[in-house]
């Protein structure tokens, strides 16, 4: 019999009733390290002080009005991402994927309103994940997430990750844009080096098309800057963000420049909640804390700490780890075991990760994590890969 839930994720047998920081708490009074964080979306941790008053004050006052009226959370927070990027207007919805399809549908408006609607086609890259809509599924091209929704949804050129030539060999009459992940995290946590961003900048202005970044996952203070295209030294036209954005409200962003947005006029593009009282609410006080001075160099410093703990590690246990990949606070080991090995090793030490393509475990720590709690994750680690290794060769 089907459960009253869809049965459409794989799930472990956990329940959390509380968390609070880096740590969350069964419903049996069990303590986990977080190094999961729903995902890369708790970005402060759980129940952070800031994030709790702002949603019980905007709670208190009011939750929804629509998007038929001025919202002045949401003017707030359009203005303070406006200041901080490359954007000049930002469109709000509710997650990664509707953020992901705005972004598509500005790409392609953009060429429609300067009189080229042949021109829709978007070039992604092998092994992307862009969300779980249809159209978000065949921008990323993932077989496995195809499998059973057909007809793909039309109009995506796929080409090898990272490869500059098969991409200046893609670009047609058709092509509106290029969209690719500055840090991927599904697909395993590889990050396209900043010369090749800069080529591809390069590449889309030859050629009058847009450069579209999907940073759902490598946004709002993961990699260390407020967005990771921010380390390339060039600016996209789009970009697509979520997850951290909410700090665990569902909120999603997609930030355009005044030229890319020409096509998105009123009736062009709506949600009924993005950015509505509370997640404004709740995102402005996320940016409060990221956006105070020092915060972010931080974040840096700790990439740097977890990103040597982990190389270390790496040589540590050689049969089982591969590398250590990623940026800031937003790595991925690549794996000789199977990777959900180490998960399930790590999960019965009471630290909670994440697979990702590649073969990877993505670790995915608040951005308010210490050192001391970075030490206590890599020694989970080692105890999980010392137990994955004993597997592999039992003690004789």
């Amino acid at each position: 019999m089907i459960t009253a839930v869809m049965p459409t994720y794989g799930r472990a047998d956990l329940a959390f009733d509380k968390g609070k920081g880096s740590y969350l708490y069964t419903t049996t009074g069990d303590k986990f390290l977080d190094f999961c964080g729903g995902i890369a979306v708790t970005s402060l941790g759980h129940a952070h002080p800031h994030l709790v008053e702002a949603l019980k004050a905007q709670a208190e006052a009011l939750w929804h009005t629509s998007n038929l009226y001025r919202i002045p959370q949401q003017e707030k927070l359009a203005a303070r991402l406006v200041e901080a990027t490359f954007a000049d207007t930002v469109f709000f919805c509710n997650s990664g994927a509707e953020a992901l399809e705005c972004a598509i549908k500005t790409t392609r408006k953009y060429h429609y309103a300067n009189g080229a609607p042949e021109r829709y086609r978007i070039i992604t890259m092998e092994g992307a994940f862009h969300g779980r809509t249809l159209a978000t599924i065949a921008a990323g091209g993932q077989a496995k997430h195809l499998e059973g929704f057909g007809p793909k949804v039309e109009g995506f050129d796929q080409v090898p990750f990272g490869d500059l030539e098969a991409l200046k060999a893609a670009i047609g009459p058709e092509t509106a844009g290029i969209l690719f992940e500055p840090v991927r995290g599904e697909g395993g946590v590889n990050a396209v080096p900043v010369e090749l961003m800069a080529a591809i900048r390069k590449l889309c202005d030859a050629h009058g098309i847009l450069l579209v970044l999907d940073e759902v996952q490598s946004g709002v203070g993961r990699s260390g800057k407020l967005f990771a295209y921010q380390w390339s030294g060039i600016e996209p036209d789009i970009l697509a963000t979520a997850k951290g954005l909410g700090g665990g409200f569902p909120i999603g962003a997609c930030l355009a420049t005044e030229r890319a947005a020409k096509g998105m006029v009123a009736g062009s593009h709506g949600s009924t909640f993005g950015g509505n009282p509370m997640a404004c609410a709740v995102a402005n006080a996320v940016l409060d804390v990221i956006l105070a001075p020092g915060f972010l160099d931080r974040v840096q410093d700790l990439g740097g700490y977890m990103g040597q703990k982990l190389g270390a590690l790496v040589a540590r246990h050689p049969d089982v780890l591969d590398g250590v990949q990623g940026l800031g606070l937003m790595r991925g080991l690549r794996c000789k075991v199977p990777n959900t090995d180490i998960v399930n090793a790590l999960r019965d030490r009471h630290v909670l990760t994440v697979g990702a393509g590649d073969n990877q475990v993505r670790l995915l720590p608040p951005l308010t994590v210490t050192e001391d709690e970075i030490d206590e994750a890599i020694d989970a680690l080692d105890g999980a890969c010392a137990a994955v290794a004993a597997q592999l060769s039992p003690a004789s």
